[in-house]
């Protein structure tokens, strides 16, 4: 399962002093990511700059 904490879109929003998902959707694509029951967030992406790196090795 994906966390929040490690995707690349989850970013600390300084003026409102906490963190957000910063994935830019529509209105259907928000509708349909709210109302669905998944397990993983199809918008995940790594933030981990060195996964490549260890993927190779």
């Amino acid at each position: 399962m994906n966390c929040c904490d490690s995707c690349l879109y989850y970013q600390y929003d300084e003026e409102e002093e906490y963190y957000v998902c910063e994935i830019n959707l529509d209105e259907d694509e928000m509708y349909k990511f709210i109302s669905q029951n998944m397990r993983e967030c199809p918008y995940y992406r790594n933030n981990d700059e060195y996964e490549v790196v260890r993927h190779q090795m």
